[in-house]
């Protein structure tokens, strides 16, 4: 007959050295019990597969980031830049110099001190690739390091979006790194065994599993910062001892894993599985990021290498009729006439009179205009994604409307980034445009969104090239005067429907759903997993 274990009060009771034994075997179920408890598995909206943040914009890659690296400096919830692993910083009186001092207690996951020297090379790796970074790294006169915990970034000219440029939220956050990590080319991804971060979590590669799961621990020596949590900003406390990222590909598999208590929640639900998860009075689901929908065609081929073929497809697409046929439920979903979040600063629908409103016979006249030769539209479709995963047969039903002819390539989302870093031809692997959805935190201003970098040398993934639009953005960088900036945004917007870099496509919010047994102890602006607690 077994003996059932004591409550940890009546240890004392206990004085044989059978039920001495006993009670350390008790003390390990306790033990794995309580840890248990502080397990939170969570099916997220992609698997991992490549793991740095600033090679892959994947937004699973930025969300793997920002739990095991941090930031310098972060957004709070207003978007105000605030001290993070810098303690404080001072600028000189004409603007030309920045002077950051990092906060004590810093330290890498393997035990070495975080230094100046490694941020300096965390800038430095960052101004090689984004667009954010490279628009920075124009205004860099050079790095000093003045002491360990000391550096300087000295500016060619005053550059008023400093602060932002270090503070940027997603698609490829600046993420401090060592140095001897940060000097890895940033055209080569980082590997598993160079995920040494100073963050929160610890990554742990002997347990991760491709296809299966991601495994996180809490880092027992991060230090949080005394403010409470705002956006990215402030006290990042990990109440949760592991975190566990689950790998289901079929909604409905997932939520019938959380359902059974398998999985404690699933980030992003598909839409039609929204009102049934609702049915389940043990979960909370309701809507925890706002997004915005795009289309993105690639300059570098037939047909959308011609301005007004894109111009065509602005026109013959149709925002409302895409957030129904994607989203359904109309208190999820808006029409946004602006290539800004509607709750941007510089949100404004001038230029976009007649696009994205599904005008066939305008697109038709464009097409015809343009001598359109039927050149096929080869179109990566995501299929693993509830968010993403109807986008292309809505897309191809509406320029085909047109006069469009369209091909769907379907395939995972993963499958769907590496095809589109290609720059080779839509017959031998390349492809000729692409639909997804972005952050309303990666479209308030016209830097932050990568989509409007122009610049022949360093625009990605699509490949546009209008020297007219980068000056236009480089005045922006450059000014402080609110007025002069919104002007400037407003002109980028008209620029942008002359030549078709991207098409905005409305914005929505996405579904997570959770058990009631998680408090999520702040508004989170990305999935980020410090500020939940877990009820026993």
């Amino acid at each position: 007959m077994a003996l059932p274990c004591p409550t940890p009060p009546g240890w004392k009771a206990f004085a044989s050295t059978t039920a001495l034994r006993l009670g350390a075997a008790c003390a390990l179920l306790w033990a794995a019990t309580a840890a248990q408890s502080q397990t939170l598995k969570v099916v997220m909206h992609s698997d991992l597969k490549v793991m740095d943040p600033l090679v892959s914009t994947a937004y699973i890659s930025r969300n793997h980031g920002f739990l095991i690296f941090d930031q310098l400096v972060a957004r709070d919830a207003k978007g105000v830049v605030r001290p993070q692993m810098a303690d404080k910083w001072e600028t000189s009186k004409d603007g030309l110099s920045w002077t950051f001092t990092l906060r004590d207690g810093l330290e890498w996951h393997d035990g070495t001190p975080v230094t100046a020297e490694d941020c300096v090379a965390s800038i430095r790796r960052y101004a090689q690739r984004d667009a954010t970074g490279l628009r920075l790294a124009a205004m860099v006169d050079g790095y000093d390091v003045l002491s360990p915990k000391v550096f300087r970034i000295r500016l060619k000219t005053p550059y008023g979006l400093l602060l932002d440029a270090l503070s940027k939220p997603s698609l490829s956050p600046l993420l401090m790194m060592p140095a001897k990590v940060a000097a890895t080319s940033p055209a080569e991804p980082l590997k598993p065994e160079q995920m040494i971060g100073s963050g929160p979590f610890i990554f742990k590669r002997d347990e991760w599993k491709p296809g299966e799961k991601v495994v996180y621990v809490r880092n027992p020596k991060y230090r949080p910062r005394a403010e409470p949590p705002s956006g990215l900003a402030g006290g990042k406390v990990a109440h949760l001892e592991r975190v566990e990222w689950i790998a289901i590909s079929d909604s409905q598999t997932a939520l019938a894993a959380l359902n059974r208590g398998e999985v404690d929640m699933v980030e992003i639900l598909a839409n039609d599985l929204v009102p049934v998860a609702r049915q389940n009075r043990s979960l909370i689901v309701e809507p925890l990021w706002q997004q915005t929908y795009f289309f993105r065609p690639n300059w570098l081929h037939p047909p959308f290498d011609n301005p007004k073929v894109r111009q065509a497809a602005m026109v013959a697409l149709n925002q409302v009729q895409m957030l129904k046929g994607m989203v359904g439920d109309p208190q999820s979903f808006k029409p946004c006439y602006s290539v800004y979040a509607c709750n941007s600063p510089y949100y404004t629908e001038s230029g976009m009179s007649g696009m994205v409103r599904g005008d066939v016979k305008r697109a038709q006249a464009l097409l015809k205009e343009a001598g359109y030769d039927g050149t096929p539209v080869l179109i990566p479709h995501t299929t693993d994604l509830p968010v993403l995963n109807n986008l292309g047969p809505l897309a191809k039903q509406q320029l085909e409307r047109a006069g469009f002819k369209v091909q769907l390539i379907a395939g995972d989302w993963q499958s769907m980034v590496g095809r589109l870093r290609k720059k080779d031809k839509p017959a031998d692997g390349g492809w000729n445009a692409y639909l997804s959805s972005l952050d309303l935190a990666d479209a308030q201003n016209p830097i932050d969104r990568g989509h409007f970098n122009t610049d022949c040398k360093t625009s990605l993934l699509g490949w546009p090239c209008d020297a007219k639009l980068e000056q236009m953005r480089d005045a922006f960088s450059r000014t402080d005067d609110p007025a002069a900036r919104k002007g400037l945004a407003r002109e980028i917007q008209e620029r942008n429907a002359d030549i078709g870099a991207f098409v905005p496509l409305g914005e929505y919010s996405a579904v997570a759903a959770r058990s009631n047994k998680l408090e999520i102890v702040f508004k989170q602006p990305i999935t980020v997993f410090w500020g939940i607690k877990k009820k026993p």
